[in-house]
């Protein structure tokens, strides 16, 4: 089976199994949306949606995170890690929204990536959820891994997966492709001790009779 035939197979078959796939972020707006996705980096998504449960409260609106005590917005968001370093993103993403785009959350990956702390991933992530505006797929830890084990790319960065990914879906797939590899990723491809023999790729894994 060669790349691409085994790439259509794996979205066939977890689309079976995980046919609610979506994203696991908590929000209520697209500004939340972009938040919470800063914040889920290096971050478990269950975590943040814990710290975000109080944060969002806290802070209603963008203006609320342009003004924002960064000393105390660090505190506020130290649980998710890199406390520092997101708090400047985010403070400064929002006063950028603020001050350069009318208050909203843009909608073209052109413009989004002006933000500070946005690259590809949180893009597209934002861009999908948001809008439906789909550009390319969102490459996370999961993607990553299981984009290696599963032989659909031997890239070294997440921009090269993403560039692989895309050549072997077609757009139609994109969006959907990441949520169901990241399904596939937490419940039995995990990082430490993947299950092969419950996997439903197995017969199809690369890597599945080497672990």
């Amino acid at each position: 089976m060669d790349r691409k035939d085994r790439a259509t197979a794996v979205i066939k078959r977890l689309k079976l199994v995980y046919s609610h796939a979506r994203i696991a972020l908590k929000f209520g707006n697209n500004w939340e949306l972009l938040v919470a996705t800063e914040l889920s980096a290096q971050c478990t998504d269950k975590k943040v949606n814990e710290v975000t449960e109080t944060l969002f409260k806290k802070y209603r609106n963008v203006a609320d995170y342009a003004h924002a005590d960064s000393a105390e917005f660090e505190q506020d968001i130290r649980p998710t890690g890199f406390f520092r370093n997101k708090t400047k993103n985010i403070i400064g993403a929002a006063q950028m929204v603020l001050t350069e785009l009318d208050g909203q959350v843009p909608s073209t990956m052109t413009e989004i990536l002006r933000l500070p702390g946005v690259a590809r991933k949180t893009a597209n992530i934002v861009l999908g959820n948001a809008y439906g505006v789909v550009e390319g797929i969102a490459v996370d830890t999961h993607v990553l891994r299981l984009s290696h084990r599963l032989g659909l790319s031997d890239g070294k960065t997440p921009e090269k997966i993403e560039r692989d990914l895309m050549e072997l879906w077609p757009k139609a797939r994109w969006f959907g492709a990441t949520y169901l590899i990241i399904e596939h990723g937490r419940a039995i491809c995990t990082a430490k001790k993947p299950q092969c023999g419950a996997c439903v790729l197995n017969d199809i894994c690369p890597s599945a009779f080497k672990v």
